[in-house]
């Protein structure tokens, strides 16, 4: 099956793994929704629990089972707008793509629909990427390990993720293709999907300047989609994002070392395993961005990623696993392990350990017990 995957077109293969990843997740969310035994005080812990569906239903097993978390502020915000102060966290691409499709369709459909057509130019991008120094299966082996990535199924959950990825990836394959105003696009765009999507403009200004060509200095234009949500949040007198944070998240900005520091205090301190593993994977993407073979673009653009997400302190790490999902070049240089060193029982070893933690974490995830 495999063997016949790798002869097929990036956008056919690409379209196979996103289709059965959403039959495959939901499923799983359908069928674990009449096992999940959530706290209803940590449910309510959390903001707009008032209203969600009852468990025990189908309509709750196919949609309501992922009303989580930060599910619940983007339905919100496409639906009312930016009411509430602590909205200003969540940025506003999504919740306009949610808005859009949920003319047609109700909004927790419409929700998932976008993050897996997200998901779907996500692997079709990246794909594209592993085609300078990877084969046919190489490609195949790395976009595998993505799917299975510990986290990977909040790409299918109502999250931003995917839409992110998808832009961050497509921006700098068009910009290695000289196409500077689709990379630019993408780029600006990426800037007001989640706060990680402006270092995009990190691969992009280094590919435009290596190119020495004038058409290319539009990719300085990339940041004016992250300014100009800034830019409106100041002008209509709402919370900026750190300030936000700072209130209903408690989360302040600091040095990077700080957040490590604290990490590492509660590790030992509190036996925190899945902080350890948290930040093992944190290092593991250091290392692999540090390798030799990864272009300066990618690599600079990985540890921006790394460091912006350790630059809060608060909650050490919360989000880490997903976060890291953004560091395309990480998953190139797996791919390449995958290609030259692991035969398939090994590479069905690391797939089956990543694919045991997503799922772990998924099940955290449904049953409100993980501050995602």
């Amino acid at each position: 099956m495999f063997r016949r995957l790798e002869s097929w077109p990036d956008w056919k293969i690409a379209f196979i793994l996103s289709a059965a990843l959403r039959v495959l997740y939901s499923g799983m969310a359908a069928a674990l929704s009449f096992f999940l035994h959530p706290d209803p005080a940590v449910i309510h812990s959390n903001a707009l629990t008032e209203n969600l569906l009852t468990p025990g239903s189908w309509r709750y097993a196919l949609l309501g089972v992922w009303e989580r978390f930060d599910t619940l502020w983007y339905l919100r915000i496409a639906q009312h707008g930016y009411d509430l102060p602590r909205a200003v966290i969540f940025y506003p691409l999504y919740p306009a793509a949610i808005r859009l499709v949920s003319s047609v369709l109700p909004g927790t459909v419409a929700a998932l629909l976008v993050s897996t057509v997200g998901a779907f130019f996500f692997f079709w991008g990246l794909l594209r990427l592993g085609r300078e120094g990877l084969s046919d299966m190489g490609r195949l082996r790395m976009v595998l390990l993505v799917c299975v990535w510990p986290t990977s199924f909040v790409m299918f959950a109502g999250y931003a993720e995917s839409l992110t990825l998808a832009l961050i990836v497509w921006a700098v394959v068009f910009a290695r293709g000289g196409r500077w105003g689709p990379a630019t696009a993408c780029g600006v765009l990426a800037g007001v999907s989640r706060p990680s999507g402006v270092l995009v403009a990190i691969p992009l200004t280094l590919l435009a300047l290596r190119s020495r060509r004038l058409s290319s200095l539009v990719v300085l234009l990339t940041p004016v989609g992250l300014l100009g949500y800034w830019g409106w949040l100041r002008w209509s007198g709402r919370l900026s994002v750190v300030e936000a944070y700072r209130i209903y998240q408690g989360m302040t900005l600091a040095p990077p070392w700080a957040s490590v520091g604290e990490a590492l205090r509660l590790i030992v301190a509190d036996y925190d395993g899945l902080l350890a593993i948290k930040l093992g994977l944190v290092l593991l993407v250091v290392v692999l961005s540090l390798r030799r073979e990864v272009r300066i673009e990618d690599k600079l653009f990985a540890l921006a990623v790394i460091l912006q997400m350790l630059m809060y302190t608060g909650r050490p790490l919360l989000g880490a696993a997903r976060y890291l999902l953004s560091a395309y070049p990480v998953f190139v240089v797996l791919g390449r392990y995958a290609e030259r060193r692991w035969n398939w029982k090994q590479l069905a070893f690391y797939l089956a350990a990543f694919g045991f933690l997503n799922v772990l974490w998924m099940w955290a995830f449904l049953n409100w017990s993980l501050v995602f």
